[in-house]
């Protein structure tokens, strides 16, 4: 079913009641909510034209964060990579002993923590930036960590807004700095007014919310997507995060799994097909052009099938394969066919998962905003380090 018009969107094959799910949706669009504001155009960015203007002709930049902080704007850069002509460095994991650090002198660096505090954040900061390096730091307003250092570096901040969660927050600052300054246009990425007009989109979201609520009462909790696409690899670590970190509280939860295509049709494709039965799937491909084309003069006669094709349209076909035998098998799965990569695609894919997951949080009864249990690891940390 073609849901917008660049997605095409093919649900889960189950009937059942959704009217808890349309009320849940209504109410939550009757709230005010920053989470859902910053997926609107009307929600106002803490930094305007003039401070990407100040930054632009900059083109290496450094992203560091952790989660939430940093996973969006990876994912927006290598969605569009083929086509941001600026270097972007994320680092997201702590840097290697030997790093040097970065030896141009035209480097700007984006420092993201909501809270200011985030340990890995810190310590990476401290061995990345340098003099000769300009910094921007995205974080709360308030007495922490980082907002300190910005004070004695005598830094851009831009303020990260307090009510939304770092998982939440790429169609925020969060994302949408980083993604202005790849050239890219932050106001195309937020289409939440023409979505929740839109029926087939509605329709789409609350019937897959509530399929999914279905599967979860079957003892199905493996949440396994098969990502045809490499540039959306980030998208699919992000979406992880988001349903992991949300729903996984009072011994209830999604186990998110990114499996990439065609790599794990060769290794775990088998237990998908054969193995247990508590998993269910989302399959996502991009249809466009691809200039990797088969040499038809090397193709042996045994396998002239190959002729004339792209290597998109060969991985299409193994996509329609993988629906095809999961429908014989009946193995539960929806699929996002992607039409053309654009902001706009992009923000409505952004934009239908966040839903997904506040939504399938009311329905379990459970706080889709908070993340109390990894708070006990933070203080643990400390206490170590304090000790030792």
């Amino acid at each position: 079913m073609k849901i917008t018009k660049n997605l095409n969107f093919t649900n889960f094959r189950n009937k059942n009641s959704s009217l808890n799910i349309i009320n849940s949706l209504y109410k939550l669009l009757g709230e005010d909510n920053h989470i859902l504001n910053s997926l609107s155009k009307s929600y106002k960015n803490n930094f305007g034209k003039k401070l990407v203007y100040k930054y632009k002709n900059f083109s290496n930049i450094n992203i560091i964060g952790m989660g939430g902080s940093i996973l969006g704007s990876k994912c927006i850069f290598n969605f569009f990579k083929h086509k941001i002509k600026k270097k972007f460095n994320f680092y997201d994991r702590y840097i290697d002993k030997n790093f040097s650090g970065n030896l141009k002198k035209k480097t700007l660096n984006l420092i993201i923590s909501k809270s200011g505090n985030t340990l890995e954040t810190i310590c990476n900061s401290n061995l990345i930036l340098k003099k000769t390096h300009k910094n921007i730091f995205i974080t709360e307003n308030k007495n922490s960590y980082l907002m300190r250092l910005a004070k004695k570096l005598k830094s851009e901040v831009v303020l990260h807004n307090n009510f939304i969660g770092g998982r939440y927050s790429v169609l925020s600052e969060v994302g949408m700095l980083p993604a202005e300054l790849m050239g890219l246009n932050h106001s195309k990425f937020k289409n939440l007014e023409n979505l929740i007009k839109n029926k087939k989109f509605i329709n789409a979201l609350v019937s897959n919310v509530s399929k999914t609520i279905f599967l979860i009462k079957k003892k199905k909790f493996n949440s396994i997507i098969l990502n045809y696409d490499e540039k959306s690899s980030d998208l699919f670590y992000w979406y992880q995060q988001l349903v992991a970190e949300s729903l996984g509280k009072k011994n209830k939860g999604l186990f998110p799994v990114v499996s990439n295509m065609p790599r794990d049709n060769h290794s775990l494709m088998q237990l998908y097909l054969d193995g247990t039965k508590n998993n269910f799937f989302t399959l996502f491909f991009i249809k466009e052009n691809s200039k990797a084309k088969i040499i038809d003069s090397k193709i042996f006669d045994t396998h002239s099938y190959l002729k004339k094709k792209t290597l998109n349209d060969i991985s299409y076909s193994q996509f329609v394969a993988t629906e095809n035998v999961f429908k014989k098998k009946k193995i539960p799965f929806r699929s996002f066919v992607v039409k053309e990569r654009t902001e706009q695609t992009l923000g409505e894919l952004f934009t239908f998962f966040i839903l997904e997951t506040i939504l399938l949080g009311k329905a379990l009864n459970i706080n889709p905003y908070d993340q109390p249990a990894v708070e006990l690891i933070k203080k643990d940390t400390k206490k170590f380090l304090l000790n030792n």
